[in-house]
């Protein structure tokens, strides 16, 4: 029976992406999207799951191998119901990955291969060239000796291993050289420049009885992004409010219309109609600062991020094209973005390209926050729930149902005017539902 060669799928722009678990061995029988090996860029980890139901019959990579799209991960042999299907087919490849937040330190199903350590044999630089995406190929530091897990660990944390002397044999570079080159700490691994010192360590459990919980995977990948932008970016947070008052008497009469048809209309569909409004107004907030520090990349698309919390850690999913939808397309994309989401079937493509992100924390309460600008972005807007408050129309005071806006930005790119200049700008929008139609 011919065997059928499974490979990487599309998982978007990213290139050379290190293989940190396979979850399959050979003489294993797998059914269609059973995941067969974890991959796990800068952004996000992803399973690549299996095209079809057989047994494998050889795996073509092994933990710390770099992959793309096409890459061959291993023999399958098709479940006989397919196979004289299968005879006249090209060798497959698997589906769209599923992005996996929840499987470290949480057992998971299925073997897993531990990741290589310090004295594993150092991988081998990749040439792949980058492509136009506007997203940083990650780093592979080509020539230097180092495993998989610390080059991983080095991009991470934005840490150059080419500036590091390491101290391991040969000259290896090892975990401990990674981790002082983070913290600044005085050492033969760190050549130059100076970072911040690292808290000092404590024994807990003398005072009292503790439990470690390991932290998922989401969140030991979004922890050091979320550390890089708040010591990169000298972030400011502007607050104001808006009258949404009107604006939510529309909003209910549409999502009365839209239960009916199985999908909601929340406020978030406004605030991202109403974002690209002060976006369009004021570019700069829809730009990145160029890697020289001396220019501004303006873009000319308004794809916004919605910063989502789940029970494994921030999320990011980014709406595309904001601007040419209505608030009913919008709000059937969060929907099925939402329904993803909980599936765990976010892929790569569906995090990236972000202009601008907006972080709701409106179900829950609040009435201020200071959400973190996600970089390369400059700027970021968190909302709180809304309260009705008593607002003088100039004869008297009236309830009109309010909405903090707090937004963060990039001070080396917007001022503080300009900032109240796109904070107000957002607020009159909301504040005038005919002007999300404009």
């Amino acid at each position: 029976m011919a065997l059928i060669e499974v490979k990487v799928p599309d998982i978007g722009e990213f290139n050379d992406i290190p293989i940190i678990e396979i979850l399959v061995k050979p003489g294993d029988v797998v059914k269609p999207e059973d995941p067969i090996v974890t991959l796990e860029s800068d952004k996000a980890t992803m399973e690549v799951p299996s095209p079809g139901a057989g047994r494998v019959a050889e795996v073509l990579v092994k933990v710390g191998d770099k992959v793309s799209e096409g890459s061959a991960l291993l023999k399958l042999e098709p479940a006989q119901d397919g196979a004289s299907k299968a005879a006249g087919e090209k060798p497959a490849e698997a589906a769209s990955p599923t992005a996996n937040a929840a499987k470290a330190g949480a057992g998971g199903n299925g073997a897993s291969v531990p990741p290589p350590s310090d004295e594993d044999a150092p991988a081998t630089a990749s040439s792949s060239t980058q492509r136009a995406t506007g997203m940083p190929v990650p780093a592979d530091f080509g020539g230097v000796l180092a495993s998989p897990s610390v080059r991983r660990i080095a991009r991470e944390f934005d840490i150059n291993l080419t500036k590091l002397t390491g101290t391991g044999e040969k000259g290896r570079i090892t975990k401990d050289d990674v981790k002082r080159a983070v913290s600044g700490a005085a050492g033969p691994a760190v050549s130059g420049g100076a970072g911040i010192p690292e808290i000092p360590a404590q024994d807990f459990a003398k005072f009292g009885e503790i439990e470690t919980v390991p932290l998922t995977r989401l969140k030991k990948l979004s922890g050091p992004a979320l550390h890089r932008s708040w010591l990169n970016i000298p972030h400011v947070t502007h607050t104001d409010e808006a009258d949404i008052t009107d604006l939510e008497v529309y909003r209910k009469t549409l999502d009365s219309a839209a239960k009916e048809k199985g999908y909601r209309v929340t406020l978030l569909s406004f605030l991202l109609k109403a974002s690209v409004v002060a976006l369009k107004e004021y570019p700069a907030f829809n730009a990145s600062l160029a890697p020289s520090k001396d220019a501004l990349i303006m873009k000319k698309y308004y794809h916004l991020g919605i910063a989502v919390d789940t029970p494994d850690g921030l999320v990011v999913p980014v709406i595309k094209d904001v601007d040419r939808k209505g608030i009913v397309e919008l709000s059937k994309e969060l929907a099925d973005v939402s329904e993803r989401m909980r599936a765990g079937k976010i892929t790569p493509a569906d995090i990236q390209g972000g202009t601008f992100s907006i972080s709701s924390l409106g179900g829950i309460g609040g009435t201020n926050f200071t959400p973190i600008v996600n970089a390369p972005e400059v700027a970021i807007l968190g909302v709180v729930r809304s309260t009705m408050k008593p607002v003088w129309d100039g004869e008297e005071f009236k309830p009109r149902l309010m909405l903090p806006l707090c937004c963060s930005y990039d001070h080396r790119v917007v001022d503080g005017a300009l900032a109240a200049r796109f904070t107000r700008k957002l607020a009159d929008v909301l504040g005038d539902v005919r002007q999300l139609v404009l």
